[in-house]
């Protein structure tokens, strides 16, 4: 799998906001943090953008959100888990 330089500055991204605040908080933390430290490094964001689903050539709202749309084409979806189980491996 090859990453860009945007990738990589926003995979460092968020392999700082662990680091710093450890495990076991909610996704929304989490999220705030990381839009923290993109906006730190300076990096273009949206928090919470809306998704809809494509149904017979219709646009739905089901209530689906991005977490994070970083530069209008990287999606970053924020999870948090207690352990990390194998279908959690990519």
């Amino acid at each position: 799998m090859e990453f860009d330089e945007s990738s990589r500055r926003v995979i460092g991204c968020a392999i700082e906001v662990p680091r710093e605040l450890g495990p076991s908080l909610l996704e929304s933390t989490y999220r705030q943090c990381l839009a923290c430290e993109l906006s730190h490094a300076a990096i273009p964001f949206q928090m919470e953008v809306p998704l809809p689903v494509r149904y017979k050539d219709v646009l739905l709202d089901c209530g689906y959100r991005i977490d994070l749309l970083i530069s209008g084409n990287l999606i970053v979806e924020i999870k948090s888990v207690e352990a990390l189980l194998p279908i959690h491996q990519a």
